[in-house]
């Protein structure tokens, strides 16, 4: 259930998506259900003309789209192993499993921590890395349309930033 100003942001995003002609509507619609990141699509939104804040954005994405939060996944994962390779050491000390029996299956769960914790690192820093380039991308093609408002060439120069925008799409 959303919160009174969770509902006002939700409604804020909601009225700019529905100004959008119907064919642009549906592409970000349909970018906004596969996406799983809200910066891209806040980013996508505001190439699109949205003015407002990426919190009203992301109160929308969560409304309105199940999203799967992977990097949450991994870290309950690592605590429930970390926890695991805890009772295994107490249970080897114990003398309920034997030293060689527990020493092999401590080693592999490290091994699986070690991995999940590397899983982490590599979702954030893409996420990170795509999230800065896609920025970066958005503000320089407002500039450029910026300057060139009220020149002829806005017009193209609009055009070829929407070919820009899905060429990078494209490259995940």
């Amino acid at each position: 259930m959303l919160k009174h100003d969770e509902l006002i942001s939700s409604e804020v995003f909601s009225h700019f998506v529905e100004n959008l002609d119907s064919s642009t509507r549906e592409t970000f619609m349909s970018f906004a259900c596969d996406k799983y990141s809200v910066v891209e699509i806040y980013i996508y939104a505001r190439f699109l003309g949205y003015q407002g804040t990426v919190a009203d954005c992301d109160v929308w994405v969560t409304s309105l789209f199940e999203k799967p939060d992977h990097i949450h996944t991994l870290l309950f994962q690592i605590n429930e192993m970390t926890e695991d390779v805890r009772k295994l050491r107490e249970d080897v000390e114990n003398g309920l499993i034997k030293r060689d029996v527990g020493v092999a299956r401590n080693a592999q769960m490290q091994r699986e921590i070690r991995g999940n914790i590397a899983q982490v690192e590599e979702f954030t820093t893409m996420k990170d890395r795509k999230g800065l380039l896609l920025a970066g991308a958005d503000r320089a093609i407002r500039e450029l349309l910026a300057i060139f408002k009220d020149d002829p060439i806005s017009i193209p120069l609009e055009e070829a930033s929407m070919a820009v925008w899905a060429r990078m799409q494209l490259e995940e």
